[in-house]
């Protein structure tokens, strides 16, 4: 059904809500995982163009991934990890068509009123544009049961 399932990490609590339903999916589907992390800070943005040195924030994000990419191998799953810069919606509308992903999961958050505005453009951009299907999860979602 799913080969490859792009994983958007935000590095933040929310991914606790996200990591364990779809790491499930993709054991039921034997799908592929790509853990993506867009770095969006100032240096991130103007990474390539300045060719600057990788930041605290972009020095910590990529071992944020590692480090999840190794446990989920650990525990069986086919999983690499990207860490991507710049806008997140576009990157992650781009990486998920250059990798062949045929499906996206992300969270929401479920901010209310300005929380919307500031938090909730980036799977907004992403739910109008993406030409596969995506998998949200609420980043308040109760906490899932181990499997057997």
């Amino acid at each position: 059904m799913f080969k490859k399932i792009l994983v958007a990490l935000d590095h933040t609590a929310a991914d606790q809500a996200l990591l364990p339903r779809v790491t499930e999916l993709a054991r039921l589907a034997g799908s592929r995982l790509l853990l993506v992390h867009v770095a969006d800070g100032w240096v991130a943005r103007n990474y390539e163009q300045l060719k600057l040195a990788d930041s605290e924030e972009i020095t910590e994000d990529r071992a944020y991934l590692k480090d999840i990419e190794i446990r989920l191998q650990q525990g069986g799953l086919d999983v690499s990890s990207l860490l991507a810069m710049g806008d997140p919606p576009a990157e992650i509308l781009k990486t998920a068509t250059d990798q062949g992903c045929d499906l996206i999961a992300m969270t929401t958050h479920g901010h209310r009123l300005i929380g919307d505005v500031l938090h909730g453009e980036t799977i907004e951009k992403v739910r109008h544009k993406a030409l596969v299907p995506l998998f949200i999860v609420s980043a308040k979602a109760p906490p899932v049961a181990p499997g057997p």
